[in-house]
């Protein structure tokens, strides 16, 4: 049983996709808010160094599921710093699995095209999204300098599963589904390696629309949607 350390583990994504890790790895849930489902935590703030290392102390591996927003300078001290950091404990612990996480940030520059895939990130001019692909290089410098095994999850939307059918809109474009995240994470934390130790991929859980393709994430990881959840928004006869 791999020991992860989760970083984030309060935030928006990682109480959604850890429930699905819990029973194959042995997680270290951090975070410097309490959980919204009342696990348990160890306190760490990813802005301070030492605290990110000494959490990392004995682990296999890395998630890093920590994000802000709208904050003018949390958000530059969580987004980029923190990934700095989580790279820096791992290279000093010897860590040589990182899973990263953040937004797509092809969309505003691709979304008149289609079977777009592996293309350079265009972050705009947000904030957000620059501190995102700050942390998207320093993760790559990183893991090509010391080694580590890193892969980088980019998506637009996370949310539930259809449970029933779906009508009167139509399934999103650049969007996963919890299960499908724990899944991907489950085959990134089991890959033995990663082409150029960094690769970014594009977790989507609805393909149907063609727009935006998932072949590098099946070639590399062996990823695939566990259903058809498309299906959901088809038209009923």
């Amino acid at each position: 049983m791999k020991r992860v350390l989760v970083l984030g583990a309060s935030g928006l994504v990682a109480p959604y996709v850890t429930p699905g890790l819990e029973a194959d790895y042995e997680l270290l849930l951090t975070d410097i808010k309490p959980h919204p489902f009342g696990k348990p935590l160890r306190p760490v703030n990813v802005g301070v160094y030492e605290e990110v290392f000494d959490a990392a102390a004995g682990m296999d591996a890395i998630i890093n599921f920590s994000v802000n927003r709208p904050h003018p300078v949390l958000s530059f001290e969580v987004n980029t710093t923190g990934a700095y950091h989580a790279m820096k404990a791992a290279a000093s612990h010897g860590i040589t699995k990182v899973i990263h996480t953040g937004p797509q940030m092809i969309r505003h520059g691709y979304d008149h095209d289609f079977d777009i895939e592996d293309v350079p990130r265009i972050p705009g001019t947000g904030y957000y999204g620059l501190t995102k692909l700050l942390s998207y290089e320093i993760c790559r410098i990183y893991a090509r300098a010391y080694k580590i095994h890193t892969v980088c999850f980019a998506f637009n939307g996370l949310g539930p599963r259809p449970a029933a059918p779906v009508s009167r809109r139509d399934f999103p474009p650049f969007t996963i589904v919890w299960e499908d995240l724990q899944h991907a994470c489950r085959l990134a934390l089991e890959i033995e390696s990663v082409p150029d130790y960094f690769q970014t991929f594009n977790m989507l859980s609805y393909v149907g629309h063609g727009k935006y393709l998932i072949e590098k994430a099946r070639r590399i990881l062996g990823y695939a949607p566990q259903e058809r959840w498309a299906d959901h928004f088809r038209r009923l006869p």
